[in-house]
């Protein structure tokens, strides 16, 4: 690595010089090292690999990881961040009411569109190794095949194809060839692409932590969901989707179970010539750290918690300025985004995300999301829809609403119990011992009925029997050192309970 010389203080201290053009001088020396270093160590490792074209794949990959680095870099050196006095909300024609989409839709419209569901997660915070979308979540199935279910009965009942497609990472990509086999006689045509991978950089040197091309994989990293459109582009699936004359478009997290394909947006994107749409909805108090569309000197841009200077984090998070958040169910024309990747390229907002690796090393992640692609569409906005197209399942708190009779399903799709008395869904908060998805099959012998449940917070040792019915708001708190019981059959309703409860006791 080459050695930077820096300036002597009049004492003979070595002291960089931190004020006018000399500290600039010295930001872009010191930017200017990291660079030579970066490119010589990922030549490094491109030359690791002895297969031509793997050796060729690799090659492309690293330099739009050096692409992205000299970024971070520039953008480091030059203190760059967006000047909060400019923010506003975003303005009225720039965020589209769902109940002004067309009621009349064309089914024929529906050949012209493809579904992408990013599906490179493990949910490691909920306990899993594998592909997280092999979680099974209702009636013993997955996210997978729900999806796969919704998709087939799109295409049978509108009698059009529209393709499933899957972006894994390296984390899940063969977990997922293995799930997919079972649909291999059906007419659903499924196709899978890798996103790119990245090696992950010592927070204080810059370097990169792998040393070869096939070393251990906590050393790399997915980058996020904004590689995706490079991804598109490298594996050759853009190109693949406008030869078969797709037009469209519909991407979204394979743990969102309320993204369905929606008709109305897909005839209000082909009405209004809409190159993006990007779904928000209204923003509650679980959702204050979302990424929200804003209006930044007239054009919509998505601004997420990591580009907020800290000063301001507290305004982010406030409803009153920012009413709507990214549900990350985005709306993509094709023919847009292979002219755009051809000219200008895609360059997204760099999310820095610091870890700390199995081994213990401090390092940082490079990356960037989807919806930052917004400010390069032409008469790209934001559409505000209901509540249910974002169910996500982050946590074992979402998987037992899901789970629950609060819902049904119909051909793979999550509908609202018709039994349901209130518009909205119960709040559900479980403890840590409920956090891991083995430790919360053992401590519900079979998911209680909530069908009336208005509010559940459950704290410490606690286990659940079988037909438990739980109404309006229900606290459980087993203190430590204790544990409570709530037995089979059991009624809770507005009731509160702590201390150490055996199942006699109730």
């Amino acid at each position: 690595m080459s050695n930077l010389s820096i300036p002597q203080s009049a004492s003979g201290e070595k002291t960089p010089r931190t004020r006018g053009v000399s500290a600039m001088h010295f930001k872009s020396a010191t930017t200017g090292v990291a660079t030579k270093t970066m490119r010589n160590e990922l030549n490094r490792l491109v030359n690791t690999v002895s297969d031509p074209a793997t050796k060729k794949a690799f090659d492309t990959e690293m330099q739009s990881f050096f692409y992205l680095f000299t970024r971070y870099l520039a953008e480091k050196a030059q203190s760059k961040e967006l000047d909060w006095d400019r923010i506003k909300s975003p303005a009225a024609d720039q965020i589209v009411p769902y109940d002004q989409l067309p009621q009349k839709t064309d089914p024929k419209s529906l050949n012209k569109l493809a579904v992408l569901k990013v599906n490179g997660g493990l949910g490691t915070s909920m306990g899993m190794t594998g592909a997280k979308s092999a979680l099974e979540v209702k009636n013993d199935m997955t996210f997978l095949d729900l999806t796969v279910r919704q998709i087939e009965h799109l295409n049978t009942t509108s009698r059009v194809d529209v393709p499933l497609i899957l972006m894994t990472s390296f984390n899940t990509h063969e977990d997922t060839l293995r799930i997919i086999k079972k649909y291999a006689n059906q007419q659903l045509r499924i196709t899978t692409f890798n996103q790119s991978r990245y090696p992950r950089i010592h927070q204080e040197t810059l370097l990169p932590c792998p040393t070869n091309a096939d070393e251990n994989k906590v050393r790399w990293y997915p980058p996020g969901h904004g590689d995706l459109y490079n991804a598109l582009v490298h594996s050759g699936v853009l190109d693949q989707l406008l030869s078969e004359g797709k037009e469209y478009l519909f991407v979204s997290n394979s743990d969102n179970l309320g993204a369905v394909v929606d008709e109305g947006i897909l005839q209000h994107m082909i009405d209004t010539g809409a190159e993006f749409i990007m779904e928000v909805t209204d923003k509650t108090k679980a959702d204050v750290k979302g990424g929200t569309l804003i209006d930044y000197d007239g054009s919509i841009q998505l601004l997420e918690i990591a580009q907020v200077p800290s000063e301001h984090v507290e305004d982010f998070k406030s409803v009153r300025k920012f009413k709507i958040f990214n549900t990350n169910n985005l709306w993509v024309n094709l023919k847009a985004l292979k002219r755009i990747m051809d000219t200008e390229g895609m360059e997204l907002e760099i999310i820095v995300n610091p870890k700390v690796t199995e081994e213990g090393a401090s390092v940082i992640q490079l990356e960037t999301a989807a919806g930052a692609a917004i400010k390069h569409f032409k008469n790209a906005h934001g559409i505000n829809v209901p509540r249910n197209r974002f169910l996500p399942v982050k946590s074992c708190s979402d998987l037992l609403l899901i789970k629950s009779d609060i819902y049904s399903l119909e051909h793979g799709q999550l509908v609202i119990n018709e039994n349901r008395m209130f518009g909205t869904t119960p709040v559900i908060k479980l403890g840590d011992h409920f956090k891991k998805i083995a430790q919360f099959q053992k401590r519900f012998k079979k998911i209680p009925k909530i069908i009336e449940l208005d509010h559940l917070t459950v704290t410490g040792d606690v286990y659940f029997g079988r037909n438990v019915t739980l109404r309006g708001t229900v606290i459980i708190v087993a203190n430590e050192g204790q544990r409570i019981d709530i037995p089979d059959g059991c009624v809770l309703e507005n009731r509160l309970l702590s201390g150490n409860l055996t199942m006699t006791e109730l």
